[in-house]
């Protein structure tokens, strides 16, 4: 068994790796949030535990951008706090647990058995807006048999569109459920990935879903080709 740990404090990562280690896991550290992203990617881990408070980056949004890229491997998240609301946004993050600092080691290691035993989970529902298709367990995109190449934020807008087909979106809606908390940037960057969607899910294909709502957002309904728009893959 493989677990990530991914923790800037060097001590409890030290104490981690002896633990685990010593408990028959192959243990890999990472000391930010970056660093736990692209090992996470590179690597089939059995599971992760990870600290909410990293230095350049919260666990919340490192837990949220593995599962929004399709990573379903059980999270153990670390927190410092005794607030109710940071749990609950751990889970609503997509961790399977969490446990607070200081810790038992035992429980720890108990907490980490307990959701590798679990079941994996749920593979995610297949979105489908008229012939538009999207998989987050795959994250493959399609409109009829064609193809889309979306980067991981044209996805994860992509899915929130979908997810909400016929509702108006407002920008810092948007915001706030596609860029993560500590995004604190212009909302013209909701505009720009409108319209690279727009480029890569409407225009090659003759459609208008993305609709602009004036002074309210966006909105994705399901629409025909337009005459003499293009069916092939951009």
């Amino acid at each position: 068994m493989r677990v990530l740990v991914v923790e800037d404090d060097t001590d409890v990562s030290a104490l981690l790796r002896s633990a685990l280690t010593r408990q028959g896991w192959a243990v890999d550290v990472a000391g930010t949030g970056d660093e736990g992203l692209w090992m996470a990617r590179e690597h089939a881990y059995d599971a992760v535990v990870l600290d909410g408070q990293l230095p350049d980056r919260d666990g919340f949004s490192v837990c949220r951008q593995l599962r929004d890229e399709g990573r379903w491997m059980p999270v153990l998240m670390l927190t410092g706090r005794q607030s109710v609301d940071d749990r609950v946004a751990g889970l609503d993050a997509g961790a399977d647990d969490y446990l607070t600092k200081p810790f038992a080691l035992p429980e720890l290691q108990a907490r980490l058995r307990a959701v590798t035993r679990r079941e994996a989970k749920e593979r995610p529902t297949v979105l489908t807006v008229g012939d538009l298709v999207l998989d987050p367990g795959s994250r493959e995109v399609r409109r009829g048999d064609a193809g889309i190449e979306l980067t991981a934020k044209e996805f994860a807008l992509l899915r929130e569109f979908m997810a909400n087909a016929g509702q108006v979106l407002s920008r810092q809606e948007l915001i706030e459920r596609v860029w993560d908390f500590a995004y604190d940037g212009d909302s013209n960057v909701v505009d720009v990935y409108v319209r690279y969607l727009r480029e890569k899910v409407d225009r090659p294909f003759g459609r208008q879903d993305l609709q602009t709502v004036r002074g309210a957002g966006y909105r994705l309904v399901p629409s025909e080709p337009a005459a003499g728009g293009g069916t092939g893959a951009p």
